[in-house]
């Protein structure tokens, strides 16, 4: 089930660090290094990465392993030392600098929903488009839109205080599909739920995946929740972050909660927790 990218002879069209498909996001020899309190810190080392157009990309692996890092130097919020990331051919960083042109079709979802509590669901979700100099007609005609399509029809006057956490999130998620992005950064989105409200989120985050097309790069401590949602599952070794392996997830979507019992999603996750127990 796993592939190995640092086993040897293997062919190019089995490489599972390249994307099956038309590559929308490239990571080639991607390091990391920061000034810490206590000293140098090596938080990545020579990551290579390819995620095809739509693909759902699951990253794993101990905490302090440089998910997040790996996550925010692809959202253009912390540059990589050495190695080039681009999107859609064009780099994202250039001499350490941010690319804002290739930043425009980009959304990013963080573990806390961060809405802006004097504003309605509808507000939160139309604020990008503000931004960016949209009608108010057109902003709420899309808010409504996108409260449909994450489960929240009939909340777009409600304020975030309304909400349970698992309906921030939804929230968060439609403020992130406002601008119709192509590609979709999530660092632990469902973290802090409770069991129940993360199975259902992780049910919408497939549907919504489905309908939006976007390729979506989701950091998780959950193999299963990672199993679940992923075209290909990313571990990563602990500090400085590798790629130690990447497995394809060739379950049949749409998924269920039933999937979960089933004996392929069952021998990818103990295969993966082997390899996790491993380091």
């Amino acid at each position: 089930m796993t592939v190995s990218p640092t086993e040897p002879h293997v062919a190019p069209d089995r490489d599972t660090r390249r994307a099956p498909g038309q590559a929308q996001l490239e990571v080639t020899g991607v390091d990391k290094t920061y000034q810490a309190r206590r000293g140098e810190v090596h938080a990545l080392s020579n990551v290579d990465l390819s995620i095809a157009r739509g693909e759902f990309i699951s990253l794993v692996g101990r905490s302090g392993c440089g998910k997040t890092t790996l996550l925010r130097i692809l959202a253009g919020l912390l540059p990589p030392t050495s190695g080039t990331v681009t999107a859609d051919g064009e780099s994202i960083w250039r001499g350490g600098k941010r690319n804002d042109e290739a930043f425009e079709h980009f959304g990013l979802v963080f573990q806390d929903a961060n809405l802006f509590p004097w504003y309605t669901v509808s507000d939160n979700i139309s604020l990008p488009l503000k931004l960016r100099g949209v009608g108010r007609k057109e902003r709420r005609a899309r808010a409504t839109e996108l409260c449909e399509l994450v489960g929240l029809p009939g909340f777009e006057n409600a304020y975030p205080r309304e909400l349970s956490g698992g309906m921030r999130q939804r929230a968060a998620i439609a403020r992130a599909l406002s601008y119709d992005p192509t590609i979709l950064l999530m660092d632990e989105p469902f973290g802090a739920l409770d069991a129940l409200t993360r199975d259902k989120m992780n049910l919408e985050l497939q549907s919504i995946h489905a309908q939006a097309g976007a390729t979506v790069v989701f950091v998780t401590h959950s193999i299963s929740e990672a199993v679940f949602l992923a075209d290909r599952v990313v571990l990563l070794t602990p500090r400085p972050g590798r790629i130690r392996s990447i497995t394809p997830v060739p379950l049949a979507r749409p998924r269920s909660l039933e999937t979960e019992t089933s004996a392929e999603f069952q021998t990818i996750v103990r295969e993966l927790r082997h390899e996790l127990d491993e380091e």
